[in-house]
């Protein structure tokens, strides 16, 4: 059951170089989409070769686009031809940006209304979601920003999905997906999930995207049994048993993006799943 949740799946990788993008051609099914993050100190040079490296390699190059970190119009005109001149670039992540602003983009939704990203050749957006809220914006802001960047994407020609913020709660992600759908939000949602790393580390990237009920099950000891001894293995097999959510896993690679794609290969292969029941059987 976990094996058809788990085939599709996406991952993120932070200033992969020649070396690294080899080894997850080498991994990963042709056509997998990676995820290139917004590291503010990243130029727009780095993250084009990045990019037209990742598609040199067979796989499908998502770049972020950080709204509060562009400084001018004519930045995003010039970083969107780099990406799609070389890297034949077609899909995008916006992302507000955890900044001040202080150009001609206050959030993700003025990227996708003034853009011009449809002229540029993107086809495709990915969105923010956020399965346990925002440390810094209310839930119903949260859910009205939602509805005005889904329709402002289909207005504007592209197709859209969510991409969630990672979470090691199966029950806020299902429950979070279910307000989706019962408000009418039908979009395919990329769920973030944290990739093989070790509870040290994730307890560092927890306390720094503001995952407050992840945080609590991890410090109160349960860390363990909420993500699995080498992923979100638990996690994979809960929202697999929860039926056609019109989702898939986007693994953040705390543990290396190498690391994370052998484990995201192992868990749509179903072996993950076979092993863990297996672990089960032996404990009962």
């Amino acid at each position: 059951m976990a094996t058809a949740f788990a085939q599709e799946f996406s991952l993120e990788a932070t200033r992969p170089g020649p070396a690294e993008i080899a080894a997850l051609a080498g991994i990963l099914k042709p056509g997998t989409p990676v995820f290139l993050t917004a590291v503010p100190t990243i130029d727009s040079g780095e993250l084009v070769a990045a990019a037209a490296g990742l598609r040199k390699s067979g796989l499908e190059p998502v770049a972020h686009i950080a709204a509060r970190r562009l400084a001018s119009a004519g930045q995003l005109n010039d970083l969107l031809a780099g990406l799609r001149n070389e890297a034949d670039m077609r899909r995008l992540l916006v992302i507000g940006g955890d900044v001040d602003s202080s150009g001609p983009f206050a959030d993700a939704l003025a990227v996708i209304q003034k853009g011009r990203l449809r002229e540029a050749g993107i086809e495709e957006i990915g969105i923010g979601g956020y399965p346990e809220g925002h440390p810094r914006i209310a839930a119903e802001r949260l859910e009205t920003a939602l509805d005005q960047k889904i329709a402002a994407a289909r207005a504007a020609g592209l197709g859209v999905s969510i991409v969630s913020q990672f979470s090691f709660s199966g029950e806020h992600i299902l429950a979070w997906l279910q307000r989706l759908r019962a408000c009418g939000i039908t979009v395919p949602v990329k769920i973030g999930l944290a990739g093989p790393a070790s509870v040290t580390g994730l307890l560092r990237y927890a306390k720094r995207c503001g995952v407050s009920a992840s945080l609590r099950g991890l410090m109160s000891g349960i860390g363990a049994s909420l993500i699995g001894h080498a992923g979100p293995d638990l996690i994979i097999e809960a929202l697999a048993a929860a039926g056609d959510l019109n989702a898939a896993p986007h693994y953040f690679s705390f543990g290396g993006t190498v690391e994370t794609a052998r484990y995201a290969c192992e868990a749509a292969a179903g072996r993950i799943a076979a092993r863990h029941a297996m672990a089960q059987a032996k404990t009962n």
